[in-house]
């Protein structure tokens, strides 16, 4: 049986961390989901940068990362798709999995804002899921003014609707490959088993540094 309300979380998660983990707690519970999806991106046609790690060690970080969860799972389609890969594709794939009843939702961050109006056919995503935008809690409200004029009134107000506050925390990938790389500490950052995996793979400069 299908579940009735399912998440996406798409990105690089490069390494996965425990602010991912938080927000997955957080949006499941505030949107009462029946499951929680990771979506680990190959390469977002919109940044330039690529991911460190390979898609199937960001895969792997992620199965250590929710192991024992049964509301949490990962997929690999965006991994496994020809580039470029688009979000709507994705969309797609899960409503052919899980059909047109659910409610089917996919995260964002605040900063993704700006980029929506680049999004291959973004009205029509609108229309097969809502965008839910996580800005952090004490920070401005994102503005969705520069939409207007650009997506129609019903898709900037369901964006409107489902910009949700999340709990502040100082943690990004970025920050982790930067500290790893200078052999400084991130335990506190990892689950142990996706720190265990860095450092048997020797990601992201591990051991290059003195300090390590």
């Amino acid at each position: 049986m299908h579940s009735r309300d399912v998440i996406l979380f798409g990105g690089s998660f490069d390494p996965v961390h425990q602010g991912h983990l938080a927000m997955a707690d957080f949006a499941t519970n505030y949107f009462k989901a029946d499951k929680l999806i990771f979506v680990p991106a190959a390469c977002s046609p919109h940044k330039a940068v690529i991911p460190s790690a390979s898609g199937k060690q960001r895969l792997e970080m992620i199965r250590l990362a929710i192991a024992g969860s049964a509301q949490r799972e990962v997929n690999d389609c965006e991994l496994n798709r020809s580039r470029p890969s688009y979000t709507i594709d994705t969309i797609r794939y899960f409503r052919s999995q899980y059909g047109s009843e659910i409610a089917l939702y996919w995260l964002v961050g605040a900063d993704a804002v700006p980029d929506l109006l680049r999004w291959h056919r973004i009205e029509e995503l609108l229309d097969l899921c809502r965008v839910c935008i996580l800005y952090r809690g004490g920070f401005e409200v994102p503005c969705l003014r520069e939409l207007e004029g650009q997506l129609s009134s019903r898709h900037i107000e369901q964006l409107r609707r489902d910009v949700i506050p999340t709990p502040l925390m100082d943690i990004s990938s970025t920050k982790i490959r930067q500290r790893i790389a200078l052999g400084q500490e991130v335990e506190n950052f990892l689950s142990p088993a996706v720190w265990d995996f860095i450092r048997q793979n020797r990601l992201y400069g591990y051991g290059t540094s003195p300090k390590s």
